[in-house]
């Protein structure tokens, strides 16, 4: 840290120092926030996402599953008949676009087809995220 004062430079000059502190202060809270994250948790908050999505990608279910959530395009499966809005929002899923979609879907991706109000407590988002995470939720 005493490398980024020499005499007459400061922050000001030094753009990449403040995006890399920034990228490393981003990644630091991000790791705290998932690894306090419970996915035993998360299995019981996926109770609610359940009657309409699996985790297996068998069987008939009003949503799409989400076996191989994390990391994929969302309104990709070509066996899910998608809402314009999904097919269009140009979203990859990761812990925090899933967090932000599933906190208030509509907000999100207006016009999405889930009816679902959302899940407001972010300690049960982020052990819900776990848990996809856990089960299978990566896509390879």
């Amino acid at each position: 840290m005493a490398n980024l004062r020499r005499a007459g430079t400061g922050l000001k000059t030094r753009p990449y120092t403040v995006l890399v502190l920034a990228t490393l202060t981003v990644a630091l809270v991000s790791t705290s926030l998932a690894s306090a994250a419970d996915p035993d948790k998360g299995k019981a908050v996926f109770e609610q996402c359940a009657a309409c999505h699996s985790l297996d990608g068998m069987g008939d279910y009003d949503g799409p599953t989400l076996k191989g959530i994390i990391g994929r395009k969302a309104g990709s499966l070509e066996d899910y008949r998608y809402s314009a809005a999904m097919k269009r929002s140009d979203v990859t899923w990761d812990a925090t676009t899933l967090d932000t979609y599933v906190a208030d879907p509509q907000a999100f991706i207006p016009g999405n087809r889930m009816a679902f109000a959302g899940i407001n407590d972010q300690a049960q988002r982020a052990d819900l995220i776990a848990y996809l995470a856990a089960a299978g939720g990566e896509s390879k």
